[in-house]
């Protein structure tokens, strides 16, 4: 399947900057895309360096010499495994004949590789590739299913798709979070994924998850952050306003992936889903993944509010220097709400959104209107 949109970006990138580095989960597609690009270009095939590869890790076992003689655009492909690479590349870059683009690829955010941002600032940049989105395949009940990740979408049935997940959280807990060097026993880490899963889309309560799984707080944070780095949680920030009311000042946590939500939820099709108590959070949590997405909001302009027992905002974005709200809900014929309504009032939002899975558009007043998902992601905010 080809991702055109990603793969723009990527060539613009490699165009305009020294090095440009893809992060991403494991399997979202990283590599098929930097494959594309390299054959596209007609690269030698000695510029190409997997470090999952003995081989490759060995030819790099003296980087500079390794890499100083080439031309032309460089694939470097899982480089979490070698994170001390990066002062060489700015070594390499930063000679006035070089000859080199580089292209990285990335398991990881570029926080948890932190040598990145110390030693390339000012000549890297960096694109999120996630997984398969919305609008890029046929199916929002398969992908809302199963999840964006290509295997898993792409598997000839709900049960293959499910097993191929199961694998996959397998191998990231047991191979890709060590390989991080991060040393939690998996059983451990796995536990506190599926605690999280049961508070999927609501206020993150640090305490009560310790003292129900029988670690401490400052564990909890530091789980929550490994998942969070690695692409499986997002952690969204409340938003305060200077009002005289008592705000939501705790995070929500959310799951990424929806399709790895209902494989730690053990829900695997669409039938089991639509009994499943946390139907709703499901949603929220899809819906709301897809909109950040593909508008590309960023991080710092991404936020949910709330007033303590009395109104919420499931999302609230500053876009193009305006507030815009969005209320998710699963729901055949979403209404306006009170809490909207306070929403609007107390943060002066342009416009609030209901997004739902239903077809029909329409104006519930002068500043709220119900959309469906895809006619969403079809339109200009």
């Amino acid at each position: 399947m080809e991702r055109s949109k990603f793969l723009e970006k990527i060539e613009n990138s490699i165009k305009n900057q020294k090095v440009t580095a893809i992060l991403g989960p494991r399997q979202c597609g990283k590599t098929t895309l930097a494959q594309t690009i390299f054959e596209k270009r007609k690269e030698k095939i000695e510029n190409y360096f997997d470090l999952e590869s003995h081989d490759d890790l060995s030819r790099l076992e003296n980087p500079e010499l390794a890499l100083s003689d080439l031309s032309g655009l460089v694939v470097i492909d899982e480089i979490q495994r070698a994170p001390g690479l990066f002062q060489t590349l700015r070594t390499l870059v930063d000679r006035k004949n070089s000859l080199c683009k580089f292209l990285i690829l990335g398991s990881a955010s570029r926080d948890l590789i932190q040598q990145s941002s110390e030693s390339l600032a000012g000549r890297i940049r960096y694109i999120e590739l996630t997984p398969f989105q919305l609008g890029e395949v046929d199916s929002m009940n398969k992908i809302w299913v199963r999840g964006g990740f290509p295997e898993s979408y792409l598997a000839q049935s709900d049960k293959s798709s499910f097993e191929w997940r199961q694998d996959y959280v397998r191998t990231f807990l047991e191979r890709d979070i060590p390989n991080l060097g991060i040393r939690i026993p998996s059983r451990s880490l796995r536990r506190f994924w599926m605690m999280i899963c049961h508070y999927h889309g609501q206020i993150l309560n640090s305490s009560e998850i310790g003292t129900a799984l029988g670690i401490s707080h400052s564990t909890v944070k530091r789980y929550i952050d490994i998942l969070s780095e690695t692409f499986m949680l997002r952690v969204l920030p409340p938003w305060y306003e200077n009002i005289k009311k008592r705000q939501v000042k705790s995070p929500k946590i959310f799951l990424r992936d929806s399709g790895l939500l209902h494989l730690l939820l053990s829900i695997p099709d669409k039938s089991n889903l639509l009994r499943n108590p946390k139907l709703g959070a499901s949603w929220e949590g899809f819906a709301m993944e897809e909109v950040i997405r593909h508008f590309q909001f960023e991080p710092e302009n991404t936020y949910f509010w709330g007033i303590h027992q009395q109104s919420e905002l499931d999302l609230l974005v500053f876009y193009n220097g305006e507030k815009i709200g969005f209320e998710i809900k699963y729901n055949d014929s979403p209404k306006i709400t009170r809490s909207m309504v306070t929403a609007i009032e107390q943060l002066g939002l342009k416009k609030i959104y209901i997004v739902y899975p239903g077809k029909k558009n329409f104006r519930c007043s002068e500043k709220i209107e119900a959309i469906g998902l895809t006619t969403l992601l079809s339109k200009n905010l």
